[in-house]
């Protein structure tokens, strides 16, 4: 009797997941399917198939220089995000320093605070500085909302590293800086993928602090896509809506293989 109720809860609860699951998926599947409709306007079922919202979106030079702007912003932002989160995890969590906790704290703060308030806190910052509607501008704000994400990934990954294994490499002569390359590094090297990787999926679907920082010359694919539903939109917003999800998918594919290997190098 008891090993029957177990199974009986046991498939309820996957039940229960999967209801969720499709609950939350189901308005990304019916974007998914409007993107390669043949309607003019957005219409579910679509009466037809086709790319020609693609191809619309390829051709239109707003959507391409938006595109071109996420990824001029992204890539340094995801990099710079990384490289200092990484380093001020090792610090944290390996080093000696006072208030570590609070400092902790504090970079962690941009995942607290509503987006709104750091991104009318930027607005007034760069005001001062002629960063507002700039490149610049938008990296800077970027990397201090996505650093915090690094910072949680690499720190929890340095928590499940054995300290021994650098006391080792040390007692057999091994300088601090080579420790770090040839012992540290490769078993952290997963966390860091794993950091720029959400770093990535962050930066690219940013909107709140975009809108503040931005402008009509530099504007990327989120705010392009806040501008076009405020207004006569098409289909369009659904291809690009397919694509935004496709790179949120495979980043979080991406991050699944860099745990799976980590798990495999604890082992």
């Amino acid at each position: 009797m008891r090993t029957d109720g177990l199974a009986g809860w046991r498939a309820l609860r996957h039940a229960v997941c999967v209801l969720v699951a499709a609950y939350m998926l189901a308005p990304l599947g019916i974007v998914l399917i409007i993107s390669f409709s043949a309607a003019p306007f957005l219409q579910f079922p679509p009466p037809g198939w086709s790319l020609r919202w693609y191809r619309s979106l390829f051709d239109d030079p707003a959507w391409v220089d938006s595109i071109v702007t996420s990824i001029e912003v992204l890539v340094p932002a995801a990099a710079a995000s990384t490289l200092m989160g990484t380093a001020a995890a090792f610090a944290l969590v390996r080093g000696r320093i006072p208030g570590a906790g609070l400092i902790l704290a504090v970079l962690m703060l941009p995942l607290v605070v509503p987006t709104i308030i750091t991104g009318a806190g930027l607005f007034g910052v760069f005001r001062g500085l002629g960063l507002n509607g700039t490149l610049p501008g938008l990296i800077i704000g970027h990397v201090v909302l996505t650093m915090p994400y690094v910072v949680a990934t690499v720190g929890a990954a340095l928590r499940g590293l054995d300290p021994q294994l650098d006391a080792a490499a040390a007692t057999l002569g091994a300088p601090p800086l080579r420790v770090f390359r040839r012992i540290t590094l490769p078993l952290l090297l997963p966390g860091v993928i794993s950091g720029l990787l959400f770093a990535m999926v962050v930066s690219f679907d940013e909107l709140i602090v975009s809108l503040f920082v931005s402008s009509a010359r530099v504007r990327p694919v989120a705010v392009q896509m806040w501008s076009n539903l405020r207004g006569d939109f098409d289909p369009t917003i659904a291809a690009i809506a397919a694509l935004s999800f496709l790179f949120a998918l495979l980043a979080l594919l991406g991050e699944a293989l860099a745990r799976r290997r980590a798990a495999g190098l604890h082992t």
